[in-house]
């Protein structure tokens, strides 16, 4: 009980900031029907209630499954069996993952299957190369320097209006079912490592996981050739307080259908885990499937707030500011709404209670959060400003990227991996059915190119986070040099005392 309420709270404290920005801007510059805050309302009470399940089930099922499954493929001496496992479960969990769906849904112009079954070669690929970098202690930075070099060489042949969409599905692969796994996975994998500095290696499968999708995506509208089409989402709002009921109500079993799809094949692979290696006890058995089923529900109740309630009000509070006079509060407002959104993503906690445990707490939760949070304000400010201009993506991305890039060089390996991951991590199932709606919005509302102006911010979102958690371990390690070099004068200082004191007796 103490550990809900614990989850319980930790929910309220992430999702009441964003409730309170929305109802403020509700009464001010962008007025919102009553059924769009009625159902906003009821949004924010499921959210709060699936968080704090979600937290619960991914913690006592998620993590151990992966990490006994990391840790089998990190015991086999063959490369081929666990390049194999690791390639399916990347393809199957990928299919699976909700934000994906949510984003394809978005994208008419290429059949729904075609680019969901794309991003899922990606990630499988990506997963495989993950693998080996664990066994083999390949630097996490080298891998991504020369990736991102292929994906900017790929841009250039892509067509345009599909290079937002392209680093958009790297951002969304990533979900609140991906993360944990995937994260837990590296850390068995890491576990079971000869290498040098292994705990190192138990960050970076979520970065280079992000990095597959985007290449795919961009061979893809270069071999596939689509139409580009304008995105339009036709939204469901409430009358009355029991309309808003019955939409919710309505609304329960789609997501939990969708959500059951998404995680059995997870619940598949821990069948046939168990079959074959007998890792886990009875107990242990138990409460796995006791944390699948809070993970379960957790995760129906979540998806049903976010898209139900969060992203009509989203949409229609972006449009309302660019429609008014004051539209260039669409930065200052999105900053704010970017810099307590991702404390309400799922997989954030997840990404923070494992550094924290990897590092023995030496790099803590609230420093990782806050840098996040700081990241992310700064991508949503400046995709409105992408809005309200009309300012390419591309140049921002390069830029983005290039510096994330060069700081690798300067700042310890595991924040490297940290912050790549944090970048996936962070543009989660809030960005897609909050702040991406926000940003359509808006878009629609001041006339622009959604595809090329709205879409993209989910890129944005993934990219800053690299940029500040990096800029965190390079201060960390400037201030840690100081330390050393403070310690070191004053122990020379102690080495003449004792010499002059020595003399002094003489």
């Amino acid at each position: 009980m103490n550990y809900l309420n614990k989850a319980m709270n930790e929910a309220i404290s992430s999702v009441l900031p964003i409730f309170a920005i929305v109802l403020v801007l509700s009464v001010s510059i962008a007025p919102l029907e009553s059924g769009v805050l009625v159902l906003f309302l009821f949004g924010t009470l499921t959210l709060i209630f699936g968080m704090s399940l979600f937290t619960i089930g991914s913690e006592i099922s998620m993590q151990p499954l992966g990490d006994g499954i990391g840790a089998q493929i990190g015991r086999s001496k063959r490369l081929v069996i666990p390049m194999a496992i690791c390639f399916v479960l990347g393809v199957m969990i990928t299919i699976a993952e909700p934000d994906l769906v949510v984003l394809a849904e978005q994208i008419p112009s290429v059949p729904n299957m075609v680019l969901i079954v794309s991003v899922g070669v990606g990630v499988g690929v990506f997963l495989v190369i993950s693998m080996v970098r664990t066994r083999v202690g390949i630097p996490l930075s080298r891998l991504l320097i020369f990736f991102y070099i292929g994906v900017i060489v790929l841009s250039f042949f892509a067509p345009e209006d599909f290079i937002p969409v392209a680093f958009d599905s790297g951002g969304v692969t990533t979900g609140p079912i991906t993360v944990p796994f995937i994260m837990a996975l590296g850390a068995g994998m890491a576990m079971m490592s000869t290498a040098k500095n292994a705990h190192e290696n138990s960050f970076g499968l979520v970065a280079l996981c992000s990095v597959g999708p985007i290449l795919s995506v961009m061979i893809l509208s270069i071999t596939f050739q689509p139409e580009p089409t304008s995105s339009q989402t036709e939204l469901v709002i409430a009358q009355t307080s029991k309309e808003a009921f019955l939409t919710f109500a309505l609304a329960f079993p789609h997501y939990a259908k969708e959500v059951f799809v998404a995680l059995a094949p997870i619940f598949g692979c821990l069948v046939l885990f168990q079959i074959i290696t007998r890792s886990f006890s009875k107990h242990q058995m138990m409460r796995i499937v006791v944390g699948c089923v809070y993970t379960y529900l957790g995760l129906v109740l979540f998806l049903t707030g976010a898209n139900v309630g969060f992203m009509p009000a989203g949409r229609l509070i972006g449009a309302g500011i660019a429609a008014s006079t004051k539209k260039f509060l669409l930065i200052p407002a999105g900053a704010l709404m970017g810099y307590f959104v991702v404390s309400a993503e799922p997989a954030v906690h997840s990404l923070k209670k494992q550094v924290a445990e990897v590092t023995n707490g030496a790099i803590g939760q609230r420093p990782i959060g806050v840098a996040l949070s700081v990241g992310v304000a700064c991508s949503v400010g400046i995709a409105m400003l992408r809005v309200l201009t009309g300012i390419p993506i591309l140049p921002i991305l390069i830029a983005g990227y290039t510096i994330s890039l060069v700081i690798t060089f300067f700042v310890p390996p595991i924040y490297t991996g940290i912050a790549f991951d944090s970048g996936g991590v962070a543009s989660g199932p809030m960005t897609t059915t909050f702040i991406l709606p926000f940003a359509i919005g808006a878009c629609e509302a001041a006339g622009g190119n959604v595809m090329t102006d709205a879409f993209g911010i989910v890129a944005m979102v993934a990219m800053t986070p690299l940029i500040t958690i990096q800029v965190m371990g390079l201060l960390g390690r400037m201030r840690q040099k100081k330390l050393l070099q403070q310690a070191h004068s004053e122990l020379l200082q102690i080495e003449d005392d004792m010499i002059y004191y020595k003399e002094v007796a003489k």
